[in-house]
């Protein structure tokens, strides 16, 4: 009987829809983010923020590499799949 109820709940759930398979992060600009844009970015947390504001505006990703300590090739990487951008260009090993 309580398996019978679980089964009647279950397929009485309302049924979400799928993301789609396709979805791209919002691209956020490091030269003109608000910091509420830029602390939103997965890898992104405060302090890195705060020297990423303090040393813009960038010329592109070497020179955001270069400047800001804590961004190097990996992290540039990472960054720039979760939406990061310079100067509207994602990071390009």
């Amino acid at each position: 009987m309580k398996r019978r109820a679980w089964l009647w709940a279950w397929a009485a759930l309302p049924v979400l829809p799928a993301l789609p398979a396709t979805a791209q992060p919002a691209e956020v600009d490091a030269n003109s983010a608000t910091r509420a844009q830029l602390e939103s970015l997965p890898g992104l947390g405060p302090a890195l923020v705060q020297r990423l504001l303090a040393a813009r505006p960038f010329t592109g990703w070497a020179d955001l590499m270069k400047r800001v300590p804590g961004i190097r090739a990996a992290s540039a990487r990472k960054l720039s799949a979760a939406g990061l951008r310079v100067g509207g260009q994602a990071f390009d090993d």
